[in-house]
């Protein structure tokens, strides 16, 4: 006889987690599914050999681009999905990110921003988000980049770290893209799942990828439960989606189709469409002088003739971090030189929504999934992104570096959202504005594929909160 809980939610990335904390706290009876497995706590994650070079955590998975070429997304599955490995820097979106900016493509969310206030609160206690003080060496840059009327100015970047990361100098280098062994990290397993895990109303089971729903023949709308690839069921009231933005739209993509949904559902021509990652470049810059910093990631710039952009401070860079990603004919002594005097930075631009940027399962065709999406489509991100990346690089030969730009491509999905969003409308979103999913009776969705917009920083925060806010409406939902 299959079990039973109260709610199944797949993926224990920030909104599955969230959810499942609020509801395991409420009284509820959850079962978490995560496809992968707990990181290894040996040092290994922070390894830049294994963690950058040989991609030992990333998935592995191949997929297609729009013309069918090969890509490996750069998806995380292991418990605490990306949080694992993200940067720690948690902000909130700002209250005009939440409206429509139709010369931008950018639909509204059918929640303000003082809807999601109280769930950014929680988020931020729970995750201990803080602001760190600029090291030496940032701090005199910060200085030369906002004066004499620049109009770049810089704030304190929030993060989710504890303050004894700075007694720990390998920790401290290895926090931007690594995953903490010492949980000096504000992630979701250490924040979220670490204090409900002994709750007899909580279970993870790792290693369970989830290959499809369950629901009774007569009403394909009233999930029953879900099946596992390992051939494994679960059964629950309610199914609670959390697998991320490149996915959960497969999962019910695949479920559409079985069940003649697609066929049916205003909705379905939108599950997967809509897709953002947003336009992220990284920019080296290179000092004559050595960068004695450790942190370094604490800083935000914005700049009002760039509306939708920020840049941000990225965290230790090194010769062997360089590496990584130069030719291995470039002399080592030369790779540690330029090494000795980098900074890093973060050039984030919102895309705006085209539904034909977008996710596609394929799994009917027994091909590798699609992720079909092109710049061409939102030109005005595009154009924003390239300025902003000049506009930055220029102010930073002014200061007396030399910097070099790259985009990060479809490979740099770490911020891949909104191919579930949510909206009032079934026939122009996916998801209603408590989660649920148009047409459905107990399907819901945690994740960062909700999200009309992308906003300009790390949505992380936004997707904790999300989470949280769905945790407390479907407790109300059970006790009603």
């Amino acid at each position: 006889m299959p079990e039973s809980f109260d709610v199944i939610i797949i993926g224990s990335g920030a909104g599955g987690s969230a959810a499942a904390y609020s509801l395991v706290n409420a009284g509820q009876r959850v079962l978490l599914l995560e496809k992968g497995d707990h990181l290894p706590r040996d040092g290994s994650t922070l390894d830049v050999e294994q963690v950058f070079r040989q991609g030992r955590f990333r998935n592995q998975q191949a997929w297609v681009d729009r013309r069918k070429r090969a890509l490996v997304p750069e998806e995380y599955y292991n418990v605490g999905g990306k949080t694992k490995w993200y940067g720690a820097a948690l902000l909130r979106f700002s209250p005009h990110e939440f409206e429509q900016d139709a010369g931008f493509q950018c639909p509204g969310w059918p929640v303000d921003y003082a809807e999601l206030e109280p769930w950014y609160a929680q988020a931020e206690a729970l995750l201990g988000v803080k602001a760190f003080v600029n090291e030496p060496g940032l701090r005199k840059l910060i200085d030369r980049i906002v004066a004499n009327g620049s109009g770049w100015r810089a704030e304190p970047l929030p993060l989710g770290l504890r303050k004894e990361i700075l007694m720990n100098i390998p920790e401290s280098k290895h926090f931007d893209g690594f995953a903490s062994p010492g949980a000096y990290k504000s992630d979701a397993e250490s924040i979220l799942l670490a204090p409900i895990r002994d709750n007899p109303r909580f279970s993870l089971r790792v290693q369970k990828e989830v290959a499809g729903f369950l629901s009774d023949n007569d009403t394909p709308t009233h999930l029953t439960g879900v099946r596992c690839a390992d051939g494994s069921e679960y059964r629950a009231d309610k199914v609670v989606l959390a697998a991320g933005a490149m996915t959960s739209p497969r999962l019910l993509q695949d479920y559409l189709q079985q069940t003649g949904l697609n066929q049916t559902l205003p909705s379905a021509p939108l599950v997967g469409a809509n897709f953002k990652l947003h336009i992220n470049s990284v920019l080296l810059a290179f000092s004559h002088r050595r960068n004695h910093d450790v942190l370094r990631k604490t800083a935000i710039f914005f700049n009002d003739t760039f509306p939708h952009s920020t840049v941000q401070c990225l965290g230790w860079l090194d010769g062997d971090m360089l590496a990584t990603q130069l030719p291995a004919l470039v002399p080592r002594f030369v790779v540690n030189a330029l090494g000795a005097r980098v900074y890093g930075f973060f050039v984030t631009t919102e895309d705006g929504s085209s539904p034909e940027n977008c996710i596609v399962s394929n799994t009917a065709n027994g091909g590798a999934p699609v992720l079909d999406y092109a710049l061409e489509r939102i030109p005005v991100s595009r154009g924003e992104h390239r300025a902003i990346t000049r506009a930055f690089g220029a102010r930073l030969l002014r200061c007396g570096l030399f910097s070099v730009s790259r985009p990060m491509g479809l490979v740099g999905t770490a911020h891949a959202l909104g191919s579930l969003v949510t909206g009032r409308d079934p026939g122009a979103s996916v998801v209603d504005v408590n989660g649920k999913v148009h047409g459905f009776d107990n399907l819901y969705v945690a994740d960062g594929s909700v999200l009309p917009r992308a906003g300009r920083v790390n949505p992380a925060l936004t997707i904790y909160a999300w989470g949280l806010r769905l945790g407390q409406w479907l407790t109300k939902e059970a006790q009603t």
